[in-house]
């Protein structure tokens, strides 16, 4: 194909099977998927809003940080299901780009409410005389906004250049969504503007986020280890195991996704890891915010009793 793709109006998502019978259970997988991930988020964020007990920074964070994962899967699946079961696994060039600026929205956003919870931890397990002053409302308020801030800017830095690119040639995204790096991979222009400024602008975000939850941990970390007893160290981490499990996840495999050397880049890897990061960890963050939690676990047995 050698017409301009951006004239032609769509792209073609290369999905994840051909095999008619594997679509369809795949289809299965990926719907249970997305509707467990909606229930589960919203249950936290409705648990959050109706137990007085869970009206603290740590649960405001965790609320907002569901209302995320929920973003960031409807993103990407609904679209992902559509193309799994049509014949024609179309979009346009405009859902394309918008796609790709809501995947990084999501993510970006997620990364930097992320590390606001890392300060929080350090803030009430290093300076717990000092907490309540310092994790006020509205200091997590401005938080929770500038992670909104970082976000809109860094997705729309890199989507308004998309705009200038030319698509000849296959018009075939190797993918099941429109992440940024799969739609500049198939423009004939000089993309060397783009890749630069999606890799600093990543890098800048990522990186200090990265570093600055990093470094709360540091010190989070160094303060239970000096704790006199076993009970009150066990209790210390308790408050911030969870958060550190997230963070593993989502850092880890969406990392090696981008950071990782060419000479080990394939499809097969590309779509395993982003299935990881933008799929199964808005699932898994439920669980594993949940399940230590008594206090959760009590609201969640209130609001099915109702």
């Amino acid at each position: 194909m050698v017409r301009n793709q951006s004239e032609e109006g769509f792209f073609s998502l290369l999905g994840l099977s051909n095999d008619l019978q594997f679509q369809i259970l795949l289809f299965i997988q990926f719907l249970l998927i997305y509707l467990l991930t909606v229930v589960a988020n919203g249950m936290i964020m409705l648990a959050v809003k109706s137990n007085p007990n869970l009206q603290n920074p740590m649960y405001f964070f965790l609320s907002h940080l569901s209302f995320l994962d929920i973003c960031y899967s409807s993103v990407t699946l609904p679209k992902m299901l559509e193309t799994t079961i049509a014949k024609q696994k179309t979009i346009s060039v405009n859902g394309c780009f918008a796609q790709a600026f809501f995947i990084m929205l999501s993510a970006s956003t997620e990364v930097s409410i992320l590390s606001s919870m890392a300060y929080d931890r350090y803030c009430a397990i290093c300076k717990p005389l000092h907490y309540m002053n310092i994790v006020n409302i509205a200091f997590i308020w401005k938080l929770v906004a500038s992670s909104w801030t970082i976000g809109f800017f860094y997705s729309l830095a890199n989507t308004v250049p998309l705009l200038r690119l030319e698509f000849c040639g296959s018009n075939v995204i190797q993918h099941f969504s429109c992440e940024l790096p799969s739609i500049i991979s198939l423009s004939c222009s000089d993309t060397s503007f783009n890749q630069i400024l999606f890799f600093m602008s990543a890098g800048i975000v990522g990186t200090a986020c990265f570093f600055f939850t990093m470094g709360s941990y540091v010190h989070i970390i160094s303060t239970i280890l000096r704790i006199n007893s076993r009970e009150g160290r066990q209790k210390a981490f308790s408050t911030c195991s969870s958060h550190l499990i997230v963070v593993i996840l989502f850092y880890g495999t969406s990392s090696f996704r981008y950071l990782r050397p060419s000479s080990v880049s394939s499809v097969v890897w590309d779509e395993i890891l982003s299935i990881q990061y933008s799929i199964l960890t808005p699932l898994l963050n439920p669980i594993i915010y949940s399940l230590p939690n008594k206090e959760m676990k009590a609201s969640f047995k209130k609001i099915l009793k109702f």
